[in-house]
Formats: C-alpha cells, structure tokens, sequence
C-alpha cells in the first residue's frame, strides 16, 4: 500500500504506441530526468500536446499510470502500463475513441485510496489545486491507524487507532473504505468520504450499492463482496476479516513465498491431524486452485483473484436472481435512507443506465420536502426536472443549492442554461463567466460561455475563451470547430 503512488521518476515506463481508431500517436520518454507524455495527431499537427508527468499510481502489480498538472489543475494521463502485457495502451474506456481524449480531470476523490491527506480541491472547481493535492504518496499508517502525533510525540506510548482491537463494524470499515467499490456509491448527506478516519464506520460517509442479480466477478475492486459469498466467511462470521488472510504490513514476494504464506493461512482455520499434508502435498499453492485470477470485465489487460474461495473453482455459482435486471440494492450499508437509494438511482443514470430515470427522479421528488439543505440531491433532483421540462422547478432548485453553495458547478452550469434559453444572455454570462476563470479545463462549459458569448455580440471573449479551454484538450474537434464558425455565430438571433 505505501507504493500506491509516488513520483513518476520512481516508476518509468517508456515506449511508444500507435492508437488506431483514432490515429493518434503517443509516447512516454525521458527527458533527462523527467517522464514525459506526448502525443499528435498526423493528419492535424494543431493536435499535439506534450505533459510533464509529476506522480504515478499503482503498485505496478496490475499496471500504473500517471497524473500530470497545468495552471494548478490535476490530470490522468490518457495512456497507461499494463503489466500483464507489459505495454502501453489506452485507459479504460477511451479505447474505441476516434480522437485523441479530452483532458482527464482528477478529483479528490479518486486519490484517496492511492494518496495519504488528501486535499478538497478549491471551491467551485473540479479539479483545481492552488495547494498540494495531497500531502502523502502512498497509504500513510495514518490512513489504517488515524491521527499519529501524539503517538510519535510519546515515543510510541500514546495508543493510536489498531483495526484489530476495533468492533468487526468498524475493523471492516478500513479496508471497506478502498476496497469496496460496488456499482455505484452515494455519498451520505453532509458528508464526505474524503472526511473518513480510522476509527469510524464508513456507512457513515458512504453507501454501496450493486445491481441485484449480478456476479461478484465483473468489477475490478469487489474482494469485499466476493469474500461475503464465501463459505469461509459465512462459516466464521465476524471472526474472518481482510486481515485474516492479508498482513497490511508485509507482501511475500514470488510464487514459492506467496504459496507458503497463504497456505498457513488457510491452514489456520483448516485443521485437522492429516488435512496439512494429506491436501495436495505436492502443489501447496491454495490460491491457484480456490482462488483463480479472473477476468475484471470493466478493466482490459488484467486478472484479479476471486475471493469467493469456492470449493469447487469450475461449478458455477448463483449470487443473486439473474432475473432482477435493475434493481440497486445497498451492501454493507446500514442506515441507508430514501434518499441514498434515489441518488443511487441517478447515479447509475449519469453512468450510462439511462432506464432508471423514472426511479431517480420518482425517488426524489417524493421526499422533496426533506431535501432542504442537501446540496447534492437538490441539484439531481433540479436536472432531472429540467431534462422533464419542469424549467420553474429546475431553476428554484439551482438557486436553492446556490444559496447554500455560491459556487456550486453545477448549479452555475444548469442555471446558466436555464437564463439563456428564456433570452437572459447577460445573465447567463455573469454566472458563467466567473465559473469559467475557475474551470478553465471543462470544455462543456466554454463551449456553452463562448456560444452564449458570441451570440451577444462578444466575438473576441467567445474566441479566448475557447482557446483557453483548448490549451487543456487540443484534440476536441467539436471545439476547433466553433472557433472556426465565429462569425456565424454571431449573426445568429435568439
């Protein structure tokens, strides 16, 4: 966990790729000291760019990739090291992309399972971070044992947090908190998950939530619900934990050391006078056979290991009524509310399940009265009325998540759209504006400024505008296109 990240210089990967749907080249080389990410476009030589890469993430078991930063914004880069096939490709997703990708935002919350500290990024912005974005590389022993100083002040006397003396809800908790992704996660009203310590219950913060009827093999980080199918966990009940098989402190290292390790492990609870050396003395690796590396569906290029730890590795096994299709269910949530389950609903929404639109919006606006104060759902609920045609709902909703938040992205986003489609440019102006000098990566919201910019005649703003958007994702043809099209935008009429 300490090697979750780092410096890029600590983990070069070098090489070089051709991207074939899009044509795009890319490359990672050293530059005396310094990995750089490069990339251009044959047929446009205006689409290039080239990134000072500053951190990696990932140990490397799996693959790494890197974060770079521009005018103090963090991004991923587009391209990633995979292990299993020791090359470079795309990441996950942008494969089928017939450009070259926008720019990656990184927020907050993706870091906090790679970085120690995380930092909120500044108000208003997605990903913008006058400071540090972290203060740790790695998994600090703060992040399993909470607030170290006085501990370190003492001399070690000063007890900090030790997940094995905690209650089993609370152990789980520190291990949930990054190695349980679900389908889809909701953050619980007034808290973030960047808040988290050692110590607290993570349904606290988060709520978990996975479509019924579908196995526990398809995502890449599902041990957690995986380990909750397994006969030994049903078997032992509270007793078995992360740490039963899992050592935070120690990785054996090679095939003969793993075997061994995880073989007394198992040996620990699988006793008996002749079990020991009667099971396979002569391929002691239990894992290989209970435990087979299987394929992560969202994730190319990679295996993970089944923790079902089935019996019987090749019979199949039933995790739910298949027929249930898109039903969300909550995991290792207690407490979960109406309103976590509605904002799961729309969650699953944004990722694509556009079925669950009713659900979202239904849920929602049933417990409308009992939203006042909560930021997100408010601002849900405000999109779904918009995309509905409600416009006099959608935009009391936008300016009651401004009040509580001033700025608030997408509060600003939809409310500007709303002023512009009644015919209040400079209204629409005045809140995007200052939106944009705080976001200057996000291309959805230049285009939406410069469009509304060059309509009221400001041809020469709608112009900067979009070229600062442009020095963040030089390949956005959508984008190069409007910068072209200037003049006729500003004929246009409302």
């Amino acid at each position: 966990m300490a090697n979750a990240s780092g410096l890029a210089a600590e983990r070069l990967k070098t090489g070089a790729f051709e991207h074939k749907p899009s044509g795009v080249k890319y490359s990672l080389s050293l530059e005396g000291s310094q990995l750089m990410l490069t990339y251009q476009d044959p047929k446009d030589p205006e689409i290039a760019a080239s990134r000072k890469l500053e951190y990696f993430l990932g140990s490397g078991h799996l693959g790494l990739t890197y974060l770079y930063s521009l005018n103090d914004y963090l991004f991923e880069s587009p391209i990633a090291y995979y292990s299993a096939s020791q090359s470079l490709d795309m990441k996950p997703g942008l494969e089928s992309m017939k450009q070259a990708p926008p720019a990656l935002p990184v927020q907050a919350e993706c870091l906090r399972c790679h970085m120690s500290a995380v930092q909120h990024s500044d108000s208003g912005t997605i990903n913008r971070y006058r400071g540090l974005p972290f203060l740790h590389a790695g998994i600090t022993c703060e992040s399993c044992h909470g607030d170290t100083r006085q501990h370190l002040v003492t001399g070690g006397k000063a007890l900090v947090v030790n997940p094995s003396k905690l209650n089993a809800r609370l152990r789980d908790s520190v291990c949930i908190s990054c190695h349980l992704e679900g389908d889809i996660s909701v953050e619980r009203a007034g808290h973030s998950a960047l808040d988290f310590k050692a110590g607290d219950p993570i349904s606290d913060y988060l709520a978990y939530f996975v479509y019924s009827g579908q196995g526990a093999t398809k995502r890449g980080v599902s041990e957690v619900e995986q380990l909750s199918l397994s006969m030994c966990k049903q078997t032992s009940g509270d007793a078995m934990s992360c740490m039963s098989c899992h050592d935070p402190h120690y990785t054996p290292i090679g095939p003969r050391e793993q075997a061994a390790f995880y073989r007394k492990k198992c040996l620990a609870c699988h006793t008996g006078a002749t079990f020991a050396t009667a099971h396979h003395p002569g391929d002691p690796d239990c894992t290989g056979c209970h435990m087979k590396r299987t394929g992560a569906e969202n994730i190319p290029h990679v295996a993970w290991t089944d923790h079902r730890i089935l019996k019987y590795p090749e019979a199949p096994i039933a995790t739910a009524n298949p027929s249930s299709g898109d039903a969300l269910v909550p995991v290792f949530s207690p407490g979960t509310t109406r309103r976590d389950v509605a904002l799961a609903y729309y969650n699953a929404l944004l990722e694509g399940n556009f079925a669950l639109e009713p659900k979202a919006y239904e849920g929602l606006e049933a417990i409308k009265p009992e939203l006042s104060g909560d930021k997100n759902a408010l601002a849900a609920l405000g999109i779904l009325s918009e995309e509905r045609g409600d416009y006099k709902q959608a935009q009391e909703l936008f300016q009651e998540v401004l009040k509580l938040d001033p700025r608030n992205l997408i509060a600003i986003s939809n409310l500007g759209t709303l002023l512009a489609k009644s015919g209040d440019l400079q209204g629409a102006i005045a809140l995007w504006r200052p939106a944009f000098e705080r976001n200057e990566d996000v291309a959805g919201l230049a285009k939406n400024l410069a469009q509304v910019e060059c309509i009221a005649g400001d041809t020469a703003a709608a112009r900067a505008t979009l070229q600062k958007t442009l020095q963040y994702s030089p390949g956005l043809r959508d984008v190069r296109q409007m910068l072209t099209h200037l003049p006729a935008c500003a004929t246009q009429k409302q």
